[in-house]
């Protein structure tokens, strides 16, 4: 009740109106978060320096930079050996894979919601998204009555993937993080997080005829290195969880341990195939260049001369001989793996952001804030309510400072109940379209095909989904309450 508590609650509204409004200000969303939590600790420091308790603010401090450090090291690595497969163009020739199946429309519906399921779980729901919408969109352009339910079930699918995942979703991470759910506990979501995707699909897929797209080409190649790439992320997740359940060594560890593997990689990927290390200034230079020229065509008496061949490209060489055209596809030395310029592309706004969030929220769990509104939910309304309430809230507010709040809370659950708003915080989202970064990331690029009304209109089926994974959760692991 001090006026230092209610301005540093006024201040962390305030910041999070702003970044509600990042598209209409075309200011970044960490920017207003990283200046509340300065502000705000400095109101906590005032506060505590008052009562002569100022080694209270300085270890609250150091707790939640700790809690945001392994949160931090953790997704660097993830995000880092996503994109290193995206630019490995091992997500694009996925999609050209899926381009070249000319599946009907309805199958297509099904194949992209499943695959977006099942990648989720183990690559973030934006890039899988991204990568399944891009086939949606390739496919689709001709039919909007198809865009709309796909793009729809793919940011369904991709969000109740992640939710039986420690590594699907920040909030399954959060919660494995804390201890408070063991590794495999989440594995015992599968089967809410599978009805909460195939309740709504089952409904959108009735509007959906049986007719097929035009049939389209792509010729996409992944470049060299990449099944190694995906190798060592998948051998980098396993050795993870191994040194935390049995050497209780923590997860960033074994991430940053897998960071330093992909990059001693990348240093023989180039000496291999380059013949030497390539310096920064070179790995800078052949990074930036389009992987694919464009075609060159050589007249019959130049036909001897043959083009320069820059590395890391393909060159399409036209031959014109009279009435004779010969089309010949050359490749140069692949491209270097250029790990620091992957690094160099994160997300760091997005990263900044949790930082602002949780240092922000840490302020007010240190003023006593959440203390209170954790008595309000789960004392006063229950546990199961007020899961199931984080879940709707979370179609508002981004789901990263809605579970922090919950774990800063500390309420007294059990896994069954710590595995409900698990499933709510991550599901949740589908609710709207800007409940989740997979949809706010399809409404950017679908370019008007999708959009916020669209997916509202989709949103009472969504519903059903979430109320039935709910009720399937209380059902099959009944014995964890």
């Amino acid at each position: 009740s001090h006026w230092i508590g209610y301005s540093a609650l006024a201040i962390f509204v305030a910041a999070y109106l702003v970044v509600t409004l990042e598209e209409r200000l075309h200011l970044r969303k960490s920017i207003p978060v990283l200046v509340a939590a300065g502000l705000i600790w400095i109101l906590v420091g005032v506060a505590y320096s008052q009562i002569g308790q100022s080694e209270t603010t300085a270890a609250a401090i150091e707790h939640n930079i700790l809690e945001f450090a392994e949160l931090f090291l953790f997704l660097v690595v993830a995000m880092t050996y996503v994109n290193t497969m995206d630019e490995r163009g091992v997500f694009e020739a996925l999609r050209g894979w899926l381009i070249r199946r000319q599946l009907s429309y309805r199958a297509l519906f099904w194949v992209t919601g499943a695959l977006a399921f099942g990648i989720s779980p183990v690559a973030d729901n934006l890039t899988t998204a991204l990568v399944m919408g891009a086939v949606v969109m390739a496919l689709g352009a001709e039919n909007p009555r198809f865009v709309t339910p796909a793009c729809v079930n793919i940011v369904v699918a991709a969000n109740a993937g992640g939710a039986f995942s420690p590594f699907g979703d920040i909030t399954t991470l959060m919660v494995w993080q804390e201890g408070l759910v063991p590794f495999g506990g989440f594995f015992q979501l599968f089967i809410p997080s599978a009805v909460n995707w195939l309740v709504p699909a089952a409904v959108m897929s009735l509007t959906i005829g049986g007719s097929k797209p035009q049939p389209q080409q792509s010729t996409s190649r992944m470049e060299a290195g990449a099944v190694t790439v995906v190798a060592l992320f998948l051998g980098t997740i396993t050795g993870t969880v191994l040194l935390n359940n049995y050497l209780h060594v923590p997860p960033a560890v074994g991430m940053m341990f897998g960071l330093g593997v992909l990059k001693l990689y990348s240093y023989a990927l180039n000496l291999v195939w380059h013949g030497h290390a390539l310096t920064i200034d070179e790995m800078n230079d052949v990074f930036a260049r389009p992987s694919v020229l464009a075609e060159v065509e050589v007249s019959a008496d130049l036909a001897a001369a043959d083009p320069i061949e820059p590395p890391g490209r393909e060159v399409r060489v036209r031959r014109v001989a009279g009435s004779t055209v010969a089309t010949e596809v050359r490749r140069g030395p692949p491209r270097p793996l250029h790990v620091f310029g992957i690094l160099e592309r994160l997300e760091w706004d997005t990263l900044m952001f949790f930082y602002g969030v949780i240092l922000g929220l840490g302020g007010l769990t240190a003023l006593g804030y959440l203390t209170l509104t954790s008595r309000f939910l789960y004392e006063g309304l229950g546990a199961t309510v007020a899961n199931i309430l984080v879940g709707v809230l979370s179609a508002v507010v981004d789901n990263v400072p809605v579970m922090f709040g919950v774990l800063s809370m500390r309420p007294s659950m059990g896994e069954g109940q710590w595995l409900l708003v698990t499933l709510t915080a991550g599901v949740g989202g589908s609710l709207l379209s800007v409940g989740s970064a997979a949809g706010v990331a399809l409404m950017g690029q679908s370019r008007g095909r999708y959009t916020f009304m669209t997916h509202l209109r989709w949103s009472w089926a969504i519903a059903l989904g979430y109320a039935a994974s709910i009720g399937a959760h209380l059902l099959v692991n009944r014995h964890l309450f």
